[in-house]
């Protein structure tokens, strides 16, 4: 630092007041809104399906396992992967290898250089049947371990960070007491929040700067509606829903008992999002929730379908983006909304998929082919299969671009940060 007394007293003031300004500016707070975005973080190897402790395998079996289901599913062998192998102490008994921990490590890595204001969990927070899980296992010891843990790194460089969850289908799984037990957990944290009807809304940035996040609760959007899990066809080509349905290949979709819309749920939640996002004052409207609307996993296209179509006429006319997590891989998709065109929509619609918080998954590469060839409204924009990772998403007030950043995580577990770079949109809404 330049010693004082040999500035003359003008040069000193002009420093001085140069010096306030720049503390100034550092205090002022950013007009650019930046946040975390993960999904399906919510599995640990101490605590396996049934079906695990049931059946047990060990690696090689495991292994052969995974393989017979990836070609059932017509996807090709030569794209064959798997997650990282565990194998329990002591036993030859193998599983999954969860990624949790190491992805809240690299969440907080990146967080050291860039501005994490806050976070949003995509869902299936709890695995494999939630809390009240009939494992004999203690809840609130289960939901420490499965959403705090992981992200403690978070909290510890951030005290103040609050993660903003949705809930997804394994969060529902076991019973309304589970979904329960969960919103009453997160409402007891510091570092969480939950609407306690499992859909809500809140606003972040300043006035003229601000965007307003609407969560839903898309299990019980799902759940209120009839469809049929149709097979794809051996070239990854969509089968026919009424041939399938005809030939026993189709399954209906029956949701538990207990995850069925009460008194309408459903309809009031998407009646809620209609007029809420339509009244909105916030400059950008982001909705997340757990399902996704378009992917290119191959299984999950019949929830897809379902879930446009119920969503999609909101979605076009008023959002700037729709953010899932379902598949636990990494994907960037849009949608032209050319099908639901209302005559005020705005451009194409970012669909952010970011559910590789614990669990990996590969792509279908040939239905993938099929939805480019036969969806002129949708685009695969970018993919990463088979990994750990979240993404970073920037509101830019400055140049109203919306930047999505993706990252990934080594599969050694050592929490270190791989940059899978950078994608931007221009701002839909007006």
């Amino acid at each position: 630092m330049m010693n004082k007394l040999l500035l003359s007293p003008l040069a000193f003031a002009c420093c001085m007041l140069l010096s306030a300004c720049s503390a100034q500016a550092e205090k002022t707070p950013s007009k650019n809104i930046n946040f975390i975005a993960f999904g399906d973080g919510g599995y640990h190897v101490d605590y396996p399906k049934k079906k695990q402790i049931k059946n047990p395998k060990n690696k090689t079996e495991f292994i052969a396992k995974e393989l017979q289901d990836w070609l059932e599913d017509y996807r090709p062998r030569k794209e064959f992967d798997h997650a990282p192998i565990y194998v329990y102490p002591g036993t030859d008994i193998a599983t999954e290898q969860g990624g949790a921990q190491a992805v809240g490590l690299a969440m907080a890595k990146l967080c050291e250089s860039k501005e994490c204001q806050f976070a949003i969990q995509l869902g299936d927070n709890v695995y494999p049947d939630g809390a009240d899980a009939n494992d004999g296992k203690d809840d609130q010891k289960r939901l420490h371990d499965l959403i705090y843990a992981p992200l403690k790194p978070l909290f510890d460089a951030d005290p103040s960070l609050i993660v903003y969850s949705a809930l997804g289908n394994h969060d529902w799984r076991s019973s309304r007491k589970g979904v329960a037990l969960q919103t009453e957990w997160m409402a007891q944290q510091p570092n969480f929040f939950m609407g306690e009807q499992g859909y809500y809304s809140y606003k972040k940035g300043t006035p003229g700067n601000d965007v307003e996040f609407f969560v839903l609760d898309t299990n019980m959007l799902l759940a209120g509606q009839t469809y049929y899990k149709v097979p794809l066809n051996p070239d990854g080509s969509e089968g026919n829903e009424q041939q399938a349905i005809k030939s026993g290949a189709a399954k209906l979709e029956v949701h538990d008992k207990h995850e069925g819309p009460k008194n309408g749920e459903d309809i009031k939640q998407l009646a809620w999002l209609k007029k809420e996002i339509a009244n909105s004052t916030a400059k950008w409207k982001l909705v997340y929730g757990h399902h996704i609307l378009w992917s290119i996993g191959g299984t999950k296209y019949t929830e897809g379908h379902v879930l446009r179509r119920l969503l999609m006429p909101t979605l076009c006319k008023y959002a700037d983006g729709y953010i899932a997590g379902h598949e636990h891989d990494l994907e960037l998709l849009t949608d032209d909304c050319s099908e639901f065109d209302s005559g005020s929509s705005h451009g194409k619609l970012p669909l952010i998929i970011s559910g590789a918080a614990s669990k990996m998954r590969g792509k279908h590469s040939p239905f993938a082919q099929f939805q480019a060839q036969k969806y002129p409204e949708y685009d695969l924009v970018w993919s990463k299969s088979f990994v750990w990772g979240f993404s970073h998403i920037n509101i830019d007030n400055q140049q109203d671009q919306l930047k999505v950043s993706f990252y990934t995580t080594p599969r050694n577990l050592s929490g270190g940060l791989i940059d899978e770079g950078q994608f931007r949109f221009k701002k839909r809404t007006q």
